[in-house]
């Protein structure tokens, strides 16, 4: 009267999930909360023209999204830790929503790429104007960096040699590049319009690992249930 091989196996993948969104969920909690509250920042929420911009929309989708996935990952580990059915069941649910919400917002992304590259463009702007008003602020400057190095591009201008946040930059490939290199936003706007195919299958990727993990959810509440049916069986047998 216990979970079988299937079952077993299941259960462990479920764990494994649960620790991998909790780590994401928690990254993207703290970045949000970090940005929303950090003194360099916080006047940004406070300014009524700026509550719509796309760093103020960012911020908030960030919290948002780590507060989603840690909630989830309560009822998933509270679920199949202790092999609770209605743990399970709204776990289920909550997977289920998830992976419909990545399939939707990869459909929107792909059919408006052009906009949604704006809108992350304007977010990278906002985050390298914090960065030059606040004299190098080395968190800011980690994520700069990052995004620098990432798609090889150098700030709002491209020049390096005029760059405020030059020191985030990567290191030239030729000696051109030391006088001008790409600049960041319009890099942005053009992988989003050119890699649109990409960034959608992103989404319907992470959205068929929610459905595999959806299925093992389903199918240790099955059986869960056949284990808990054998049990009543026995003990009406018994008594």
């Amino acid at each position: 009267m216990a979970l079988d091989g299937c079952g077993i196996a299941c259960k462990y993948v479920l764990i494994l999930f649960n620790i991998i969104f909790a780590v994401v969920g928690f990254a993207f909690l703290i970045l949000g909360m970090w940005l929303r509250f950090s003194n360099e920042t916080r006047g940004l929420f406070e300014i009524p023209s700026l509550n719509s911009s796309a760093f103020v929309t960012g911020v908030t989708i960030l919290i948002a999204l780590g507060s989603v996935m840690l909630i989830v990952v309560v009822f998933g580990d509270y679920g199949v830790c202790n092999e609770k059915r209605c743990a399970l069941q709204v776990f289920s649910v909550l997977l289920a929503l998830l992976a419909t919400a990545e399939i939707v917002c990869g459909v929107l992304a792909y059919s408006r790429r052009y906009e949604v590259g704006l809108n992350f463009a304007q977010f990278y702007t906002s985050m390298y104007l914090l960065y030059a008003k606040n004299g190098g602020d080395p968190a800011i400057g980690v994520s700069l960096t990052f995004i620098h190095y990432m798609l090889h591009c150098c700030g709002v201008t491209g020049v390096p040699l005029m760059e405020l946040a030059k020191q985030t930059c990567p290191k030239p490939d030729g000696i051109w590049e030391h006088l001008i290199m790409p600049n960041c936003p319009e890099v942005i706007v053009t992988i989003f319009d050119s890699k649109a195919s990409l960034v959608m299958g992103i989404f319907i990727g992470t959205a068929a690992l929610l459905i595999t993990t959806l299925v093992c959810a389903i199918t240790l509440l099955k059986q869960i249930k056949r284990v808990n049916q054998e049990i009543t069986t026995y003990y009406s047998t018994v008594y």
